[in-house]
């Protein structure tokens, strides 16, 4: 794998998982497959990034202050954090977004760390130019990231195997991956990743 790739994985939070306040179906079966490519990752020394939705109780996102979704990932509930069984190593770089009460934030890349570092900037500092990309949902954060990736000129491969989408209407996520696919986003899966290892 190329040295300037890293992994991003996407909002694998306890809201988005079954029994969470807006779960994506099926959301966990993401977690033994990304805990994989962590591994790979690891092995190969290369950086993993982790966002998750990080919501103000009062946010034009949810539903009772006008926007489409129910209440979820509100800052320090236990609905906001990551899933118990994804295994985040020690030096995960986490990105916090939603946390602008006037913004729904679905790309990774307008997460922020802890410090205020902007995910763009820490990807230049980093000179990563290579991003390989799983979580949820495949058709609203995960979409929204490959395609704000592109725009920034990254190689960006939508990892299938580890992603799993809302489908609000039905096909919603086959369409988003043939809109990353169309704006250049690669594909592929485990064993592909294994393969170049």
């Amino acid at each position: 794998m190329d040295k300037n790739a890293a992994l991003l994985i996407i909002d694998v939070q306890n809201d988005f998982c079954p029994n969470g306040n807006l779960a994506v179906p099926e959301g966990n079966r993401v977690i033994p497959v990304l805990n994989r490519y962590i591994a790979l990752f690891r092995e190969k020394g290369l950086p993993i990034f982790a966002s998750r939705d990080w919501h103000p109780e009062k946010t034009s996102h949810f539903k009772s202050f006008g926007g489409i979704w129910p209440v979820h990932c509100v800052q320090g509930s236990d609905g906001a954090k990551f899933h118990s069984d994804l295994q985040l190593p020690p030096d995960v770089v986490i990105l916090s977004k939603g946390v602008d009460p006037q913004r729904d934030d679905y790309s990774a890349f307008q997460g922020v760390t802890d410090s205020g570092a902007r995910f763009p900037d820490i990807l230049r500092e980093r000179r990563i130019s290579k991003l390989y990309v799983g979580g949820l949902a495949t058709d609203y954060c995960v979409k929204e990231s490959v395609l704000e990736g592109l725009r920034h000129g990254l190689a960006v491969t939508l990892l299938e195997d580890a992603s799993r989408g809302v489908d609000l209407e039905t096909g919603d996520s086959e369409k988003a991956v043939a809109t990353m696919r169309a704006a250049g986003a690669m594909t592929a899966s485990l064993a592909d990743l294994e393969n170049l290892s």
